[in-house]
């Protein structure tokens, strides 16, 4: 057993590359302001920006998760989410995707309630 115990923490190839490209965007911001360098703190900073850009649409293209624990036999990291195409109902990243992606992952709406008489 892990030291998280049983439970599904969700890598996957949209967060392990989400989080190196932060991680070296962090390191290079870093680095310039020890350097005093102005626009490697730019630079860095814009690769914090892609790499949430780039977890955003490896997740749409289903390199990603649905909310939630998944079943075991799907925490390898390389597993790809079948429902991606669909989204994802309490995703706000497959909301932010377009109209059609959003009306498909909108949750089903209450029945209305009858008038009271």
């Amino acid at each position: 057993m892990s030291a998280h115990g049983d439970v599904d923490l969700g890598h996957t190839v949209a967060g392990w590359t989400g989080t190196a490209l932060a991680l070296l965007g962090c390191t290079g911001t870093g680095l310039a302001v020890c350097a005093a360098w102005t626009p490697g703190i730019w630079l860095g900073l814009a690769l914090v920006a892609v790499a949430a850009v780039v977890t955003w649409v490896l997740h749409l293209a289903g390199w990603g998760k649905p909310g939630g624990p998944r079943p075991r036999t799907e925490w390898d990291w390389r597993t790809r989410d079948t429902t991606a195409r669909t989204g994802h109902a309490h995703c706000l990243g497959c909301r932010m995707s377009g109209p059609r992606r959003a009306a498909a992952a909108a949750p089903a709406s209450r029945p209305a309630l009858p008038a009271e008489q």
